[in-house]
């Protein structure tokens, strides 16, 4: 369903409650109450999701411009089990700089209220306390930023606007040497390199793990090569060696690769231009040229640099003779799917291993364990998919990991893996096809390197490397297997209405210069649940045909929409896309739901905040 008029629809906003209670207010509790007078933007987000840490770096400029309007209140709402613990969130709001209030919601309580279906979600609320838009998805704060100045000059002259400093208070600094560590490398003098990320440095520490020898980087988030000192980086995660002489940098929110120079400490960049992928971007060229999306992890692996591009669910390389980049596997689509390289779907990959003959692939979303042949097709040793996770040794088919990070190649042909949300050590043999523990009471761990007999960790929530003797017995742990927290959604069996909501951002319409501006992609776990209605078209809306002998499963949902500023007169209109993944789990059962709607962006006109289902 499209409309490029939007209309300004207000619903009464639900209270912000959570069990685990708010951070960054110095202790105070926050109600809307509190925040009457401001335009509230309500961020549902999680810590493992990619498309959330994005949408967390597009707000920081509009919550500086607006500083005294809006307040911008993140609501953690976890996907794994790990991210319902209270410390880990509170670790997390500080790993990525979160600068403003957070409310803890273990238990989904204001993600149900306010029938949230997908990470991120953004819901904007006016200085009245009424609900005015809502958005799917990543790359929509230039439509809130409109939004928010109309609010302004709206309540302005109402005098319900409230202008001032809002509830935010800043955590005291840590002092400790690193903090929340990325991604490790032993150096060719047996030192180690560690990406500072929260600090937006690089550190190389002596070979006993601990003593700092130099940084790298000025320690302020920015994009800027240049001697050590005064070289910037944004978060910056994987690193390997690009020769001798040189570490190639994932700066992973500055959507770049960088080039170390040992010997000197100047910085330069490699690939990317500081802006992010979208569709309709390049997807190869003169890597100075090609937009990147959050490169989490680097591997050399066939003569060139292989990318580990979270951002956007696939992998990428870098060509270090022609200076290239190039898509090598993936579609963007998020999910678990095997095959040739241009057919295969990933899930955030987030950690990058290569051997002579084949690239260990750490799939995050899927909690998966992947691999590539060098013939560039892609295949799965451990894990099933988005929704289910945890701690389960044995036969590789049946075994579980949570959110894993990091994997290393071991002399004996095996991996081990930063099982991260498990805090564990994992090893997965391919010759048996058994997967055991290694190590346990690590905290987030994210990525290991192999030193002689030793593994060393980067334990990330521990803001330290842990050297590890690599044991020859798995140590015992009792079996637990989750799915994701959130209830699945009843529908009806048989016909089901697919409506995904799009309502262009006031002042620009649909951008149909180039043909269809739309486009919907429908698929299920497992394909048997859809009769009818899988596949690509240009219609949001969609009529599917469940089989009501397949009593569970997800849909898989993927939205675009791109709008252009409606001004005749402008030659060369701005233009957004707007995309949003959506995995909702269903259950069949008569009497259920036989329209789904989600919103991309606006308000569905069709149910109230209170009546939609969760």
């Amino acid at each position: 369903m499209t409309d490029s008029t939007p209309r300004r629809v207000r619903v009464r906003a639900p209270e912000l409650v959570g069990k685990g209670g708010w951070l960054n207010t110095g202790g105070e509790e926050l109600s809307l109450a509190d925040l009457r007078g401001k335009c509230v933007i309500v961020d549902f987000w999680t810590f493992c999701c990619i498309n959330c840490l994005h949408v967390l770096d597009e707000l920081r400029e509009l919550e500086e411009r607006h500083a005294d309007t809006v307040v911008v209140i993140g609501v953690h709402s976890p996907k794994f089990v790990h991210e319902a613990e209270h410390a880990a969130v509170v670790d997390a709001v500080e790993r990525y700089g979160v600068a403003h209030p957070v409310l803890d919601d273990p238990e989904l309580a204001t993600w149900k209220q306010y029938a949230v279906r997908a990470w991120p979600t953004l819901v904007v609320i006016d200085p009245e306390g009424y609900v005015v838009a809502q958005h799917a998805g990543e790359g929509h704060v230039h439509a809130i930023e409109r939004l928010v100045t109309e609010l302004e000059a709206e309540h302005g002259a109402k005098g319900t606007l409230r202008r001032g400093d809002g509830p935010y208070v800043a955590p005291e600094p840590q002092p400790t040497a690193l903090r929340f560590p990325g991604k490790a490398l032993v150096l060719p003098s047996g030192n180690f390199l560690v990406s500072d990320t929260t600090r937006h440095q690089l550190v190389e520490l002596e070979a006993d793990g601990e003593s700092v020898v130099r940084r790298i980087g000025s320690g302020e988030r920015g994009f800027t090569d240049g001697p050590a000192g005064t070289a910037a980086f944004s978060e910056p995660q994987g690193l390997a060696l690009l020769d001798e002489g040189a570490v190639v940098v994932a700066d992973t929110v500055n959507h770049a690769l960088r080039r170390l120079d040992l010997a000197t400490g100047e910085v330069t960049t490699l690939a990317g231009t500081g802006r992010q992928w979208w569709q309709g971007s390049p997807t190869s060229g003169p890597a100075r040229e090609v937009d990147l999306s959050s490169p989490w992890d680097v591997a050399l692996f066939g003569g060139r640099v292989w990318i580990a591009m979270a951002g956007v669910h696939q992998l990428w390389a870098y060509d270090p003779v022609e200076r290239t980049v190039a898509v090598t596997a993936g579609t963007t689509n998020e999910g678990l799917v095997d095959g040739p390289g241009a057919e295969a779907w990933f899930a955030q990959p987030s950690g990058l291993a290569a051997t002579a003959d084949r690239l260990w692939v750490a799939d995050s979303e899927t909690s998966a364990l992947r691999w590539v042949e060098p013939d560039g097709s892609v295949h799965t040793a451990v894990g099933t998919g988005l929704f289910d996770f945890g701690h389960r040794d044995g036969a590789a088919e049946q075994a579980l990991l949570q959110h894993p990070l990091g994997v290393t190649a071991l002399p004996d042909g095996s991996v081990a893996v930063s099982d991260t949300y498990n805090h564990a050590l994992r090893r997965y043999d391919p010759a048996t096809g058994e997967v055991t523990t290694l190590a346990t009471d690590l905290r987030e761990p994210s990525d290991a390197v192999l030193v002689g007999d030793d593994l060393v960790v980067v334990e990330s929530a521990r803001h330290r490397l842990t050297r590890l003797r690599l044991p020859e017995e798995a140590v015992q742990v009792a079996s637990v297997a989750h799915r994701t927290q959130r209830a699945a959604t009843e529908v009806a069996p048989g016909r089901l209405e697919l409506d995904v909501i799009f309502q262009a951002p006031a002042g620009q319409k649909l951008d149909e210069r180039y043909g269809p501006s739309t486009r919907l992609l429908v698929s299920a776990t497992p394909p048997e649940l859809l009769l009818s209605g899988e596949g690509a078209g240009t219609d949001l809306s969609r009529v599917l045909e469940l089989d009501p002998r397949v009593t569970e499963g997800v849909l898989h949902v993927s939205a675009m929409a791109a709008s252009c500023d409606d001004d005749e007169a402008n030659e060369y209109p701005a233009c957004h896309v707007h995309q949003q993944d959506w995995g909702v789990p269903v259950r069949l059962a008569q009497g259920g739901a036989d329209r789904l709607p989600l919103v991309l962006a606006g308000l569905d006109d069709q149910a109230s905040l209170d009546d939609q289902t969760p």
